[in-house]
């Protein structure tokens, strides 16, 4: 049976281009996960777009000399090329500083202040001495108060996962100036995170056994020490407070982190009205049966795992006051946030600041998308901390991509249309031929299992194992030896074909462009699996902007489909480039220089 599936991305910041580091988090696994369950016959909404409020912003507008709005509007159009060009299948990837966000992001904050869970307070904030400007808590480090972590951020200390104030750091400085900050009295919006405590808890409860193991048990851990968090800060480049006396206040704005999470229903919403029905948005957000995935690097745990669900909680009148929902109705809750570790480079964490990084842009202007799609998913960061190394990446590109994946689609199909011109009728079958089909069949469950619990690494692997018995298959039966008998070498290849065939279905969600390759090659015609597009649209304010969007309804199946003898073939192109193992040196000069 069909269900709707939301899958909601993190929205990568736009300050500046995403590295490798940052799509190996939220975006390749999600568009791994959602082309799958599109293939599983499911009804896929997956929603981001480009996160463009904030402090950050407005200190690198300064920084280059520009308005934030026009550091947004650049440096949106540079993300939205470089994850079209890496082939995330958003259905929409729009920005936050659409009409459209505005007003879903104050109705959210009115929902939540008419139910009494949000509440005015004076509190003390951070500010800069030099710019007199409010620092955010992100941008202040100092030593943990309650572990003594040297380097812990001023909203939560990333070695012991305790929330915290800036104010509460031992020896805070800016980490944009390193100047010591002021610390004065401002009135703020805060969330009631107390009141959730009860019903968070019995909702992450609920979650054993389903969640990967470090995010439900780092959510239980933030649970002890549940504190008010404000929800706006002392700025002008933001979200206006939907409240009279504070909307027309020229600094005064939500919290970044508040209009982020919000923007996954927003753009949901964004999605149904391009769409031509306005309420279509309600099958991911109210239906019971409607699942929710969430997909970020572990830094952002707390705010998906907690303040998210808070919100949602408070929206609908399911906090300790009670309440009425708001005038959208009742929102469903994350089924799952799905959190990758951390990738690093070559032994360093990505700096942009230190130019230890590889952009997209610059990654895929020298390789292969399918081969970065392809490392991610067998050697990213999915359950712990991983190590990005060039050498590692020619060995996986040369070693499996060219030498077992492209060997067996290149000399499967060359030798069929070299001796046949065609796929190949079967003909009697040896008991090595059956086992060879049937062991490529079980894939397809084996492999779904996995993909359905966000296990990519081993649902690869299980099309591997398939790729690397089927060129065994192929040495043993050597078919270029047969002489004498055309039935047997058919047999042997309609067989290999087969199995080349049923690979490209189990690899189409990690490499989608190779697998609509192959699937031209092996005589197909029309789409396999949808590849995103850039549509320019226009905002209610007459603002032009990029989104991401495409039709996902190719012929991708997620099942062993007969191939027709019959079929026309043709040489094939080789899949993947065989790269030089002088790209090692050259990269890590270029990491170095």
């Amino acid at each position: 049976m069909s269900q709707h599936i939301l899958t909601a991305v993190a929205w990568p910041y736009a300050n500046g281009p995403r590295h490798i580091g940052h799509v190996s988090g939220f975006g390749v696994p999600s568009d791994i996960f959602s082309r799958y369950q599109r293939m599983a016959g499911n009804k896929v909404l997956m929603v981001s777009g480009t996160d463009e409020h904030g402090t950050p912003i407005q200190v690198q507008a300064d920084n280059e000399g520009v308005t934030a709005r026009e550091l947004a509007d650049r440096y949106n159009r540079v993300i939205v090329e470089d994850l079209q060009a890496l082939g995330l299948s958003y259905d929409l990837f729009t920005r936050t500083t659409t009409e459209n966000h505005y007003a879903v992001v104050q109705e959210i904050f009115k929902g939540l202040y008419d139910n009494g869970y949000i509440f005015p307070k004076t509190t003390m904030g951070a500010i800069s001495p030099s710019t007199g400007r409010t620092l955010p808590d992100r941008y202040i480090e100092g030593t943990c108060p309650i572990c003594g972590y040297d380097g812990a951020r001023g909203d939560q200390c990333d070695n012991c996962g305790n929330q915290l104030d800036p104010i509460q750091l031992i020896n805070p400085v800016s980490r944009i100036n390193g100047e010591t900050p002021d610390f004065v009295e401002t009135e703020h919006f805060m969330l009631d995170l107390p009141a959730f405590g009860e019903v968070l808890a019995s909702w992450l409860e609920s979650k054993q056994g389903e969640w990967r193991t470090n995010v439900l048990k780092f959510a239980l851990n933030m649970l002890g020490d549940l504190q008010p968090r404000a929800m706006s800060r002392d700025l002008d480049w933001g979200v206006p407070i939907p409240l009279d006396g504070w909307r027309d206040q020229p600094n005064k704005r939500l919290y970044v982190w508040f209009d982020a999470v919000v923007g996954y229903l927003s753009a949901s919403i964004e999605w149904a009205r391009r769409s031509g029905d306005p309420d279509a948005w309600r099958r991911w957000w109210q239906d019971p049966e409607a699942l929710s995935y969430y997909f970020m690097g572990k830094d952002n745990i707390v705010f998906h795992a907690e303040i998210w669900p808070a919100l949602l909680l408070g929206y609908n009148g399911k906090g300790a006051r009670d309440g009425d929902p708001g005038s959208l109705g009742a929102l469903n809750l994350p089924s799952e946030v799905v959190s990758s570790e951390f990738l690093t480079m070559e032994g360093r964490k990505f700096s942009s600041s230190r130019q230890v990084v590889i952009y997209v842009r610059d990654f895929l202007e020298r390789y292969d998308a399918d081969a970065l799609r392809y490392y991610i998913a067998v050697a990213g960061p999915e359950t712990q901390d991983t190590d990005f190394t060039w050498s590692e990446f020619l060995n996986r590109n040369n070693g499996e991509l060219v030498a077992a994946w492209g060997n067996l689609v290149n000399r499967s199909i060359s030798m069929a249309a070299k001796n046949f011109g065609v796929i190949p009728a079967l003909g009697d079958l040896t008991d090595a031929d059956r086992a060879m089909l049937e062991r490529s069949r079980a894939a397809f469950p084996k492999a779904a299992a996995e993909l359905e619990h966000c296990r990519f690494k081993n649902a690869t692997n299980e099309a591997f194992e398939v790729i690397r018995e089927a060129n065994k298959y192929l040495a043993e039966q050597e078919p270029w030896k047969i002489k004498d008998n055309p039935e047997r070498v058919a047999t042997i290849l309609h067989v290999a074909l087969q199995i080349v065939d049923d690979a490209k279905t189990l690899l189409t969600p990690v490499l989608p462009n190779s697998s609509n390759k192959i699937y031209a090659m092996l005589g197909g015609t029309g789409v396999w699996s949808g590849m995103p597009e850039i549509h320019e649209v226009t905002d209610d304010d007459g603002r032009t902007y990029p989104i991401i969007t495409g039709s996902y309804e190719g012929a991708a199946r997620w099942e062993s489909t007969p191939i027709k003898a019959g079929t026309p073939l043709a040489p094939p192109t080789p899949l993947f480039p065989k790269l030089d193992s002088k790209i090692v040196e050259e990269e890590l000069a270029r990491l170095n220089g």
